[in-house]
């Protein structure tokens, strides 16, 4: 029976690894075709499709679902996505699961400084076809509100739904995670701040952190690193 979970976890592990290499790939992908300047000519052509031909400071959709847009982007800004990561750290020890929170905050952290340490690197202006809607001070790419809100709400839910024991529960959390983590990446380019393939390559370099997190926190849960996950139910 041990040897038969082992042998699952080890699949499980393998599997998400080669996610993990897929999502590399793109994003290397993506920094190729960015630097070769490949990507303008469609990055262009999605931004000035989200814009009133006539007026190209007034995105499409009118004044609400402008102000929608500036909403859905906050999360994934610092303060809101230190803020969820304070909350999910306080519950995981009031639960009682200490080990667990500590990975998750070094977790976070690490890939918040990884984003902004892209940022430096590639030093991409901001799109300038559109006047932007919000204030924004950074590089380009890749997206940091992208690449937080994945490595954030990729990571809290796919750490925290490790410990929970029922599959409805898991699924809810992971769904969520990636429903937010898609809105903000979309609401960055339709606020005319970000080029799309920033966007893409916030999100595919945050979700190779988040799961690369995930496949170590299985890792040290085998191995006793943190708490185990309890056996699932339903």
């Amino acid at each position: 029976m041990l040897d038969r979970v082992r042998r699952f976890v080890e699949l499980k592990v393998l599997a998400v690894a080669l996610v993990v290499g897929a999502c590399l790939w793109a994003f290397f992908g993506l920094v190729d075709e960015v630097l070769e300047g490949e990507t303008h000519a469609f990055d262009s052509a999605l931004l000035l499709a989200l814009r009133n031909p006539d007026d190209l400071s007034d995105p499409v959709g009118g004044p609400a679902v402008e102000e929608m847009a500036r909403d859905i982007t906050a999360f994934g800004g610092i303060t809101v996505v230190t803020g969820v990561t304070f909350a999910v750290c306080g519950l995981l020890a009031l639960l009682g699961k200490v080990r667990t929170m500590l990975f998750v905050a070094v977790a976070v952290i690490g890939g918040a400084v990884l984003s902004t340490g892209f940022k430096h690197m590639f030093d991409r202006p901001r799109p300038d076809l559109v006047p932007h809607d919000v204030m924004v001070h950074s590089a380009s790419f890749p997206s940091g509100h992208s690449m937080l809100s994945a490595v954030t709400y990729l990571t809290l839910a796919t750490l925290f739904a490790s410990v929970e024991a029922r599959r409805s529960v898991k699924i809810y959390l992971i769904a969520w995670a990636v429903l937010v983590t898609v809105a903000v990446g979309v609401s960055r380019v339709y606020l005319g701040v970000h080029w799309p393939t920033d966007v893409a390559a916030g999100w595919t370099a945050g979700a190779a952190w988040a799961l690369g997190c995930w496949a170590v926190a299985r890792w040290l849960q085998y191995r006793g690193g943190i708490e185990p996950a309890p056996p699932p139910r339903d």
